[in-house]
């Protein structure tokens, strides 16, 4: 039996303790199986016709692929920005962690 599409899904957020804040929350609703916070980043990107710098951290977490829309707006609803980076990327990897993060995303009725 084979694992189905998994992501790892990233943002970036202005504080530590919002990347935290996201993390446990995520996870805590099964929406991801586990994340990774990781900064201070220096972020330099366009924005409103200018070009801008920001210290930022970065959230990194696993799902499934049928489990991203609802991840995703779980972070919305968390995250200040107008427009938050939400990037997903589908993932490979040993079959064992694969299957972890099915089970761990999987809702427990």
């Amino acid at each position: 039996m084979s694992v189905g599409p998994l992501l790892q899904v990233s943002t970036t957020t202005p504080t530590e303790e919002l990347a935290q804040r996201i993390a446990e929350v995520t996870v805590a609703e099964r929406l991801a199986a586990c994340a990774q916070v990781y900064g201070p980043i220096a972020s330099t990107f366009r924005w409103r016709g200018a070009v801008d710098r920001a210290t930022e951290w970065c959230c990194v977490l696993k799902t499934t692929s049928e489990r991203y829309p609802a991840l995703e707006a779980r972070i919305r609803t968390l995250h200040p920005y107008e427009v938050p980076e939400i990037l997903a990327t589908l993932v490979e990897g040993s079959e064992a962690y694969l299957r972890w993060i099915e089970r761990e995303v999987r809702s427990k009725e």
